[in-house]
């Protein structure tokens, strides 16, 4: 009884570790994709009437993005519309405008989703440190009862 005590004291002690690397490197990639978001988005220069400096966090793409769906909406209701039931002709400046603007709206609504994920990943990794070290305390806790229990 004794010797299977301790072999789930080092079970539980392996996972621990495996599950406080995996939440070290959710926090890591988590922090690393957002400051590549930022970064990019800091390159590109987007600036929007109605939103302060540079298009580069989450609240200011959702403006941004809030701000292009308007403007585009001001140019045709839907895309449907704006064809008139033909085909995208690249060569009529509304249209262009229309498929631009709907792109860049695409591009902000994305990082919008974007930063949320990166919050939900490095959120993950921290629970899952947590998890790791409780279950490094529980491992320790059982080893050692096992070793103390004839």
């Amino acid at each position: 009884m004794r010797r299977t005590s301790q072999y789930l004291a080092i079970v539980v002690i392996i996972c621990a570790v495996i599950s406080l690397a995996m939440g070290i490197v959710f926090i890591q990639q988590g922090f690393a994709k957002e400051a590549f978001l930022v970064e990019a988005m800091q390159q590109e220069q987007i600036t929007i009437d109605g939103v302060e400096g540079i298009v580069d966090t989450p609240e200011k793409a959702q403006t941004a993005g809030d701000t292009v769906r308007e403007h585009r909406h001001g140019i045709a209701p839907t895309y449907g519309d704006l064809l008139g039931g033909g085909r995208f002709d690249p060569t009529k400046p509304q249209q262009l405008s229309y498929a631009q603007a709907l792109n860049l709206e695409n591009y902000l609504y994305l990082a919008v989703a974007s930063f949320g994920i990166f919050t939900v990943v490095k959120v993950s990794g921290v629970f899952m440190a947590v998890t790791g070290i409780a279950l490094i305390a529980t491992g320790v806790v059982l080893f050692r009862l096992a070793r103390i229990t004839p």
